[in-house]
């Protein structure tokens, strides 16, 4: 069986930029246990599979080594190839995911804008060991949602971290975020997940669900823009609306073939 497959770089407009993700539009859903050798073979931060079901599309993600439940820069990615090569002419795009629905639109800047919902993490005083071992910190205040958060004084001190992700893969948690106010922009970030086969994540969409709510309080603003700090880059431009939070940005296509499975 032949499988169409692209690769899109996502939150950039450059190629070898932004995050890279595998997009495989599909027909009927494979199996469970062959989606994930799929993306485990491809072995990128994710791999995604979406069928058109009445009208809108419903979506699944996985890493090399499991399936998430909510993952922004792999839907920035289906939403390019949806509007770039499968012919969907249609301003917005609605997902159905374990998250919930997700609407993606096309801006009138050119962008492709995420509609994801808000996940506001709570401040913890029950921090595992672990976290600030293998971040090699001492102490920094830390937020707990389905990541922990952890907010550091300057991006200074994001951009110097050298995490021990052996240990940091043992922090009981879909993975870690630590995050600082932004010299040029309103903060950034950078993004662990050990515990998903991703040492660190180029951009990460789902993490801004939770950082986007907390710096627009911090902040006393709802519109933000925000770079992720990986080798490669992210730039999102962020909005809180209510219950919802919206991020925006650019894609590129690296690459189109065909699976043989």
């Amino acid at each position: 069986m032949k499988l169409p497959v692209y690769i899109v770089d996502a939150f950039t407009n450059k190629l070898f930029g932004g995050n890279p993700a595998a997009v495989c539009p599909l027909e009927d859903w494979l199996s469970d246990q062959v989606m994930q050798s799929i993306a485990t073979e491809n072995n990128l931060a994710e791999t995604v599979f979406f069928i058109k079901n009445d009208g809108r599309y419903d979506i699944r993600w996985f890493t090399p080594l499991t399936e998430v439940k909510l993952c922004g820069h792999a839907t920035l990615a289906s939403a390019h190839i949806l509007f770039t090569e499968l012919g969907y002419t249609e301003d917005v795009i609605e997902f159905n995911s374990l998250s919930g629905l997700l609407k993606v639109k096309r801006t009138a800047e050119g962008k492709i804008q995420l509609d994801f919902p808000a996940n506001m993490p709570e401040e913890t005083d029950d921090i595992p060991d672990e976290l600030f071992k293998s971040l090699g910190i001492k102490n920094a205040q830390v937020y707990k949602s389905f990541d922990y958060m952890v907010v550091l004084p300057s991006q200074a001190d994001i951009e110097i971290l050298k995490p021990d992700l052996k240990t940091l893969a043992e922090v009981k948690a879909r993975g870690v975020i630590a995050t600082a106010k932004g010299n040029e922009v309103d903060f950034v970030s950078r993004c662990f997940y050990p515990q998903s086969g991703i040492d660190e994540d180029p951009v990460t969409g789902s993490a801004h669900t939770i950082m986007i709510p907390y710096w627009a309080a911090q902040l006393g603003k709802t519109k933000l823009k925000s770079i992720q700090l990986s080798k490669r880059r992210g730039y999102l431009d962020c909005e809180l609306v209510g219950d919802r939070v919206l991020m925006s940005g650019e894609a590129v296509t690296y690459m189109k073939g065909e699976y043989f499975v």
